[in-house]
């Protein structure tokens, strides 16, 4: 049995100020997770999946609070692929509709408002739902490739 069919399921779960300089934790913490068999592509968009997301919480949601207020991060690697959730303490935000709306706006040379639409493009789900104890939940799922040996983080 090879070290990816030993993993049924590993998690990291954290609580960060919300100030971006703890983006440096948030990557230490994903980083703990990393595994040889991982495609270093999927690793790399995952890695970017959940700077944008966390940046995107203290930027956004959490812009008019306190920056004790915390951002919850959860991250689970399964045997198949990464589930990544940002809880935050925003106001309630429909990204379906920004998404939907987003490709009519889209600047593709502005050096901001790209961070969901990456996140669409790496996730097979995005969700960003309301919870009942008033927090928002980012749910990123990003199933790992089937690729050959030679494109494994162990390059």
């Amino acid at each position: 049995m090879d070290s990816k069919e030993a993993i049924a399921q590993l998690k990291v779960f954290f609580k960060l100020e919300s100030d971006l300089k703890a983006l440096d934790q948030v990557l230490g913490y994903f980083d703990q997770l990393n595994q040889p068999w991982i495609p270093r592509k999927d690793w790399l968009q995952c890695q970017l999946a959940l700077a944008e997301g966390f940046t995107n919480a203290v930027r956004h949601a959490h812009k008019n609070l306190p920056r004790e207020v915390p951002i919850e991060i959860e991250i689970t690697l399964e045997h198949d692929g990464l589930e990544i959730r940002i809880w935050d303490y925003g106001s309630p935000f429909d990204l379906n509709a920004f998404l939907a709306n987003q490709h009519k706006n889209l600047d593709h040379f502005a050096g901001h408002g790209q961070g969901l639409p990456i996140l669409q493009k790496i996730a097979t789900h995005l969700s960003y739902l309301r919870t009942e104890d008033n927090r928002n939940c980012l749910l990123i799922i990003k199933p790992f490739s089937d690729l050959n040996s030679s494109q494994l983080t162990d390059e």
